[in-house]
């Protein structure tokens, strides 16, 4: 990786502000999640991207918890929950159900990037009357993920593992799927850290390479919630316009758009102080007209 800058007080406070990691079985696997704030409020849950895990949040999630307990899950086969013999978006959105309903009995918030951004969608469609928003952060729907064409590019055994000698030489090759110079050098440092792990086969990334094949959803996948939805993209991220429009109108025409301007797809790591703001005032419109 490139070298880092020294990062500022609000991303060094955030970082250092310890969640609390909890465990929960669903279907057959152990979840691991964590959590900033009390237990008062709606829950906010926070669903990565695939390949990525709950960490990719660290930094946004404490800006979130002054009045709800915000959750960051590792999806199944992602991060340090376990992996499955296979994955499907229905799935996931019972995992994200799952952690919220263990923290609160009130009707979560969901924020989804990418992948996560389908799991939402899908929360959306199968739990909508039991979920007060949801916010698809630049999934790019009618695409397969960012991730996953580039995993099926390079790959063709989705059993396929690649391993490394240390951890700095994995370390040296984290890369964001696309790439973006605009990341910001010290977050990037901070979410691959924990994108590995150790085996004794040598170092290795956490996530299964079969999530990749689940990690798709179409037009026609999508259809009206009982919640409140929200689209949120990134001005130069892979939710183009066009694609935001076929996703608005399958969910009715309404659904408001907010988008970040001079972002990318991976709008946490190169202007996160944007995205806490939009979450910001999803999360305090939504808490008013509750």
């Amino acid at each position: 990786m490139r070298g880092v800058k020294v990062a500022p007080d609000w991303f060094s406070s955030a970082v250092t502000h310890s969640p609390r990691i909890e465990r929960i079985g669903v279907e057959g696997a152990s979840i691991h999640y964590r959590v900033w704030g009390s237990r008062d409020g709606a829950p906010v849950v926070l669903v990565h991207g695939g390949a990525a895990h709950g960490g990719w949040w660290d930094h946004i999630g404490p800006h979130l918890a002054a009045e709800h307990p915000v959750i960051a899950l590792d999806l199944s086969g992602h991060g340090d929950s376990d992996h499955r013999p296979s994955y499907d978006l229905t799935t996931w959105a019972d995992e994200v159900m799952a952690v919220a309903a263990a923290e609160s009995a009130l009707p979560p918030i969901i924020y989804g990037h990418s992948m996560g951004g389908f799991v939402a969608l899908t929360a959306a469609r199968e739990h909508g009357d039991r979920i007060r928003g949801v916010v698809a952060i630049d999934s790019p729907v009618r695409r397969v993920s960012p991730e996953a064409g580039m995993w099926r590019a390079q790959r063709a055994n989705p059993d396929a593992v690649k391993y490394y000698a240390d951890r700095a030489e994995i370390l040296a090759r984290f890369r964001t799927v696309p790439e973006d110079p605009a990341c910001l050098d010290y977050v990037l440092a901070h979410v691959a850290a924990e994108s590995v792990t150790k085996t004794e086969a040598g170092w290795r990334w956490k996530f299964d390479p079969r999530v990749f094949l689940s990690a798709m959803m179409q037009p026609e996948d999508l259809a009206g919630a009982a919640c409140d939805v929200a689209l949120l993209r990134g001005e130069r991220g892979m939710a183009t316009h066009d694609i935001t429009e076929v996703v608005r109108e399958r969910l009715g025409g309404t659904v408001p758009v907010t988008v970040i301007p001079d972002a990318g797809h991976h709008i946490m790591l190169d202007q996160p102080v944007a995205l806490i703001a939009a979450l910001q005032t999803l999360l305090g419109q939504w808490r008013v007209s509750r």
